[in-house]
């Protein structure tokens, strides 16, 4: 594993973390020495804790408090990569102390399911990984937003170990094959599952259904890209997979707040637009 820092400021830090474990290897116990809100970026991993284990897939939000022992294990793939943002547990009480409703600073779960309102500031902090100045106001936001979130979060049904590893298997195929026409059913196949019981199991494990789930990794890529590079706008959105620039520029706008062209640019000068759907 690397771990490289992207920017720093009092109480918080954001690191580039990247793992190349596989199957092979045997995780081990580690400890979390701030406040942990990471972002998964790439792969899948199984991340356990005093609170409890899930699968992590790219969009899913990795919770740890500050000072727990935890493992992450790849037993159904290889490597995985993280934006983790740390934060001293005294930062974090003065971001739960402005939210309203909001009254605990600790997590009782070991992670929040991909979601459209943390997708922009993800996308946002991918997209300013080489600007210290926007990553400070993202780190910020994005600790307001996950534990807000995690407010509104009842406890999900815990999927069998077998369901997991096919729901794993299945999560990185829709990875790997992004920008192509990826069926229910032809996922549920690939993974020895029926289309009922793959969808509810995918659901559990993800926190989403396939679809929504596909739709969220495609936006999140081309707003990265919109911020990165200048390609054409109507090249990222087929090469993301949509079909329809119409249909990407009216999805986009629903999750992001503004049109694509919109969001390129504005560019680091606002880094989020965090609207729920």
């Amino acid at each position: 594993m690397t771990s490289h820092q992207l920017a720093r400021g009092p109480g918080w830090r954001v690191y580039d973390v990247v793992c190349t474990a596989g199957p092979q290897d045997r995780p081990f116990e580690e400890c979390h020495e701030g406040v942990s809100i990471a972002a998964v970026t790439r792969g899948t991993f199984q991340y356990r804790s005093s609170v409890g284990r899930a699968v992590l897939t790219p969009g899913a939000v990795l919770l740890g408090d500050a000072g727990t022992c935890f493992e992450c294990g790849h037993e159904h793939g290889v490597g995985d990569r993280c934006l983790s943002f740390q934060y001293t547990p005294d930062y974090l009480e003065g971001v739960v102390a402005a939210l309203p409703g909001v009254r605990h600073s600790t997590f009782g779960v070991p992670r929040l399911p991909p979601s459209d309102r943390l997708m922009p500031l993800i996308a946002a902090a991918e997209a300013a990984t080489g600007d210290a100045a926007a990553l400070e106001e993202i780190a910020l936001t994005f600790a307001g937003a996950a534990v807000a979130l995690l407010a509104e979060t009842g406890p999900a049904a815990a999927p069998s170990r077998r369901d997991e590893r096919r729901i794993s298997d299945a999560v990185r195929r829709i990875e790997a094959q992004i920008e192509e026409s990826l069926g229910l059913a032809d996922l549920a196949r690939s993974v020895a599952m029926s289309p009922y019981h793959f969808l509810r199991s995918f659901r559990s494990v993800v926190g989403m259904t396939p679809r929504q789930y596909l739709l969220t990794l495609r936006l999140e890529r081309a707003a990265v890209r919109l911020r990165q590079t200048a390609e054409p706008i109507a090249t990222i959105a087929y090469d993301s997979g949509f079909g329809d620039l119409s249909e990407f520029n009216r999805r986009f706008r629903r999750v992001m707040g503004v049109s694509p062209r919109v969001y390129r640019r504005l560019g680091g000068s606002k880094p989020f637009a965090c609207r729920p759907i």
